[in-house]
């Protein structure tokens, strides 16, 4: 039993429900040191383990707005504020500009903890931009993404990002000879992976991703039968022809490198 005044300094696993002292978790690339469960990783922390040293923020002035005054238990500017007042910026998708061995490079990363990393204009807008300059720098893009899916609360310019992030893609891959390197974190869902995600020219995951348009439990209430084990998890897909790799947080920076290096 962890002391109650102890609490803040741990966090529980949700693959063994142990208590991980923060720092140790931190030191271990927010991996479990116990079963090696893939926790949530930062995002300014995921920008420090993938860049050789220092980077860039990119694309800081753009940022989500209540268009349609959509309101549902609290009305959607209201909850952006609530987000902003705890220090949070970049939306739920964040890029930036470093080197990985070497080598040019713009990464963008989903912030789960900003409406659960859903794909708003804003996040879409930042996406087409990080491959406009790629393709103007003919640098590599990396995405990691981490997503519930399209942002309910923009409607349909939500949605319209799906094909506005798939285009950007579609023209990056025609024009430059360089690699659209796609990691999927967990969870992986909904318009993000019907979109952009899966249009990696390198399709990796990190372990026990959940990897899927609509969730388990929704299609088995559609189709009436219980679903294999493991379904819509990475392993089963890489299984399944739809990944090239599953790689462990400790040996994925050596795969991407190893990935650009052909390039």
């Amino acid at each position: 039993m962890v002391n109650e005044a102890l609490k803040g300094f741990f966090i529980d696993c949700k693959g063994c429900s142990a208590k991980i002292d923060k720092n140790e978790l931190k030191a271990n690339l927010h991996v479990c040191p116990k079963c090696d469960h893939h926790l949530y990783m930062p995002v300014d922390e995921r920008f420090f383990w993938l860049f050789d040293e220092g980077w860039e923020e990119i694309f800081k002035d753009v940022g989500s707005k209540d268009f349609l005054q959509f309101r549902d238990k609290k009305g959607y500017s209201d909850r952006l504020q609530k987000l902003y007042g705890k220090g949070m910026s970049g939306d739920s998708f964040r890029c930036a500009l470093g080197e990985i061995g070497g080598k040019k490079v713009i990464a963008g990363v989903n912030d789960f903890r900003f409406m659960g990393g859903s794909l708003g204009s804003a996040a879409g807008e930042k996406i087409v931009r990080a491959f406009e300059m790629g393709l103007d720098l003919q640098a590599p893009v990396i995405l990691f993404h981490s997503s519930g899916g399209a942002r309910m609360q923009e409607s349909t310019a939500s949605l319209m990002q799906m094909a506005r992030t798939s285009t950007a893609v579609s023209q990056y891959k025609k024009s430059c000879n360089r690699p659209y390197i796609s990691v999927m974190c967990n969870p992986t869902t909904g318009g993000v992976s019907a979109s952009y995600a899966f249009l990696g020219d390198i399709n990796l995951a990190e372990p026990e991703a959940l990897i899927c348009f609509a969730g388990p439990r929704v299609i088995e209430q559609t189709i009436g039968q219980s679903l294999p084990e493991g379904f819509q998890r990475a392993e089963y897909l890489l299984a399944h022809g739809m990944l090239d790799d599953v790689s462990p947080r400790s040996s994925l920076i050596s795969l991407i490198k190893k990935a650009l290096s052909f390039f």
